[in-house]
């Protein structure tokens, strides 16, 4: 029964942190050559990466390629200046949670970025590597941005504006099969909102 609870726990936190992140998308405004018709356009969800049109960009006339490509430019830009976080992400050892001296130097120096720069809100994410079942590992995320809440918190971190997330194995940084890999997959990884 108690193990029940716990994966409704599990779910009931993954789907709420899934709505959170995956709220409606703001319209852009686009001005056309004449500049007296705007046009809404819903802001691409990523940028082409090669430098092929897409059928959206062959099929408009050839005076509004252009503005199309530069939407998706600016786009691309703010979307990058979005998920580039100012503060640097904190690895674990395997199998622990607790916060070792090289990541207490970072979140010294994150702590220090953010409480010279007003932040909204931290939310800090919990990551494992792929070994372990989906359950230990997202419990195992939640101890790690927990743990590295509380020491932000100690440093003076407002911890009314400070969230937690597990994400457990499912946002690996790097997918490879290996030590190196699953190094760099556990970690904490904050999200800033300036």
């Amino acid at each position: 029964m108690k193990k029940n609870l716990t994966l409704i726990g599990i779910f009931v936190v993954f789907i709420f942190s899934l709505t959170i992140f995956t709220g409606c998308s703001e319209k852009k405004s686009v001005v056309k050559s004449d500049e007296t018709k705007v046009q809404e356009v819903a802001p691409a969800p990523a940028p082409p990466t090669t430098a092929e049109p897409t059928p959206q960009e062959s099929a408009a006339p050839p005076q509004e390629t252009t503005k199309i490509k530069d939407t998706a430019n600016e786009q691309s830009s703010l979307m990058e200046a979005t998920t580039k976080s100012p503060v640097s992400d904190i690895n674990f050892d395997y199998d622990s949670y607790s916060i070792r001296p090289d990541a207490r130097e970072i979140l010294k120096a994150n702590a220090d970025y953010l409480l010279k720069h007003k932040v909204s809100s931290i939310v800090v994410e919990g990551h494992c590597d792929e070994r372990g079942t989906a359950e230990y590992n997202m419990a195992l995320g939640e101890r790690r941005a927990q743990e590295t809440k509380k020491f932000l918190v100690n440093l003076g971190i407002n911890e009314s504006t400070t969230k937690t997330v597990s994400y457990g194995e499912e946002r690996p940084l790097d997918p490879n099969n290996n030590e190196e890999a699953w190094a760099k997959n556990r970690r904490a990884h904050f999200v800033v909102n300036p």
